[in-house]
């Protein structure tokens, strides 16, 4: 291994075995896990069209550095509040933490000193943070919250069963099946609905708390899989959910917008992006992720992702990725007899599998099909309707946002749509219980 160009960054990784030594103890971080992929040969994650690109990623050596370094870090205040489950037990270690995001912290009674780290660490203000923008990118996004969400979540969420060395946690934690597949898409949907609503990552915010519940169950996933003999290959996949692997679901929508800005000769964003990136920026940051990982132009966003992209070694097999693939993509989200419902999980489904093909395989539809995704003649009909219908909603909801009379009517309209849909979603639990665990298995596609 060469040299590291962070070494206190090297040094705080090697830190989390002594932290948190029922994670971390085993774990030799001078060795590189097989999916940091760097030699000029091996195939990546690096989006096609980008290929070429990925000498001159590669050829940055502290970018590499710093992705490589956190690929092997985890989230090491929430993963030591998870080493407490053996003696507090996981509902206990959630009751508290939820008292502690309503009420604070002085209102758990005996609040293990893990426990006070991991909220004063969510509690910390970045210096860059403004508060102002995070609402403003947040009342911009409600709209296509509202509007477009409900329909592309599962389509988003299918991106990250691409590849096995980030979608095994998943499949480990018992996720293959239909059920636990749409809690899943419907907890990822609820915490994105969630953080747009006014106020929501304010301190006592409802986005605070969920940001935090979903940092414990990824703690959580780190600890069970590592704790039992055999379950994780360290050697190939190193640390589990590494920071780098959560950057996607955040960063993905001002990566690509960022991507189209430089595409036309741009450099910065203009007044409404920026605000739609400190939005993106800051739930990132409540959800873990470090400054160094969250860059605030457009050139930095891209440069970040793209050596991500370029570093994680391409891997798919059907066990982990097209089991996970095919259960989130057979599940019904709402299973209501209601006629709303069965005339939503029609359009949608056929829609999010048009949406996942088109955006996130670049319209490969042989590797589509390789993961059991076939389209047909209604897809595309139904995804070119519903475009329609959304892309109209859409336009008339930003018409009506710039006329004054009218604007705060509509952004209320807004989020009442999105408290309906938070409640057709239903209650997010954000739990990972290791009693479910178990290896994954193939499911044959139908």
């Amino acid at each position: 291994m060469n040299a590291p160009l962070h070494p206190e960054l090297w040094q705080r990784a090697r830190a989390q075995a002594a932290a948190v030594p029922a994670i971390y103890g085993n774990v030799d971080f001078d060795a590189q896990p097989f999916r940091f992929a760097t030699a000029p040969d091996d195939v990546s994650t690096l989006p096609e069209a980008l290929t070429g690109e990925r000498p001159r990623v590669l050829a940055d050596a502290e970018a590499v550095d710093l992705v490589r370094a956190y690929t092997m870090m985890g989230d090491i205040v929430a993963d030591a509040y998870a080493a407490l489950i053996p003696t507090y037990g996981l509902q206990t270690l959630i009751a508290m933490l939820v008292t502690a995001c309503d009420k604070g912290i002085a209102a758990v009674p005996d609040a293990p000193a893990e426990l006070a780290a991991f909220i004063a660490h969510m509690e910390r203000t970045p210096e860059w943070l403004d508060m102002a923008l995070v609402e403003a990118g947040a009342r911009h996004d409600r709209n296509s919250t509202a509007n477009l969400s409900p329909f592309v979540i599962r389509g988003a969420f299918l991106a990250t069963f691409l590849n096995k060395y980030s979608a095994l946690p998943m499949a480990l934690t018992g996720s293959l099946s239909n059920v636990t597949a749409a809690r899943r898409v419907k907890e990822t949907a609820t915490f994105f609905a969630t953080t747009v609503l006014p106020g929501a990552l304010e301190r006592h915010g409802p986005g605070f708390k969920a940001a935090a519940m979903v940092r414990l169950m990824h703690s959580m996933v780190r600890f069970n899989v590592m704790r039992r003999p055999g379950m994780w290959d360290l050697a190939e996949f190193g640390v589990p959910i590494p920071q780098v692997d959560q950057m996607p679901a955040g960063l993905i929508p001002i990566f690509l917008m960022s991507y189209e800005i430089i595409g036309k000769g741009g450099t910065t964003f203009s007044p409404v992006q920026r605000a739609q990136v400190e939005l993106a920026r800051y739930r990132c940051y409540l959800l873990g992720l470090p400054e160094e990982l969250l860059p605030d132009t457009p050139q930095g966003i891209v440069d970040v992702m793209n050596t991500r992209f370029a570093t994680l070694r391409d891997g798919y097999d059907d066990a982990t990725c097209g089991a996970l693939l095919r259960a989130t993509m057979a599940t019904r989200l709402f299973p209501d007899d209601s006629l709303s419902a069965w005339v939503f999980n029609r359009i949608e489904h056929r829609f999010s599998r048009k949406f996942f093909v088109n955006t996130m395989l670049g319209g490969n539809t042989e590797r589509a099909a390789q993961a059991g995704v076939v389209l047909d003649g209604r897809d595309h009909l139904l995804h070119g309707v519903a475009s329609l219908f959304i892309v109209g909603r859409i336009i008339a909801y930003k018409v009506a946002d710039r006329i004054p009379v009218v604007r705060d009517i509509v952004d209320r309209r807004l989020v009442r749509r999105i408290e309906r849909q938070l409640a057709r979603y239903g209650r997010a639990e954000f739990v990972s219980d290791g009693a479910h665990y178990k290896p994954a298995v193939v499911v044959p596609a139908e």
